[in-house]
């Protein structure tokens, strides 16, 4: 791997870690569907994690068809993550109580609740748009603007994952 894709990766994981949540985008037959999650980011076993209510539909879309795509966003900051990856339910109670913190009090009582699942999402490659910040990208936007160039808002990359 080379040195910039090894930074790359980190930022993709750093990013991801500091925005903390994601829109999991999974396939219901020939339609997309996209809902907002709290992510649980573990670079160390190479997974981004989520808890997941075996009662709604998107366990089932999964089950179809395991690709999915995250999309982080911090639009105050100007920072995004786009990853594309495979995604796996469990009913692995460990991880569940491990991941049971109290943004998911919000939908369950507790994580002894049969319905909790564990959605791990194994990446494949990722996108990441990094810019210095809203005020300072439109500062530049308005100089390009101004001398007829293009703006340098910030790092875009791909990243093999």
């Amino acid at each position: 791997m080379s040195n910039d894709n090894a930074r790359d990766q980190d930022r993709v994981w750093q990013l991801m870690e500091k925005i903390g949540f994601a829109m999991l985008v999974t396939r219901d037959g020939d339609k997309l569907r996209a809902r907002p999650m709290s992510a649980y980011v573990e670079r160390d076993n190479n997974a981004i994690f989520f808890l997941t209510d075996a009662r709604r539909h998107k366990d089932d879309e999964i089950a179809r068809n395991p690709s999915i795509n995250l999309s982080f966003a911090d639009a105050s900051a100007q920072k995004y993550v786009s990853l594309t990856g495979t995604a796996a339910v469990s009913n692995d109670r460990a991880k569940i109580k491990q991941l049971f913190t109290t943004p998911a009090k919000a939908f369950w009582d507790s994580a002894e609740d049969p319905n909790i699942r564990v959605l791990k999402i194994t990446p494949d490659d990722a996108e990441f748009w990094d810019s210095p910040g809203t005020v300072i990208s439109y500062v530049k936007m308005a100089a390009a603007a101004v001398s007829n160039t293009r703006p340098e808002v910030g790092e875009n990359r791909k990243v093999s994952m």
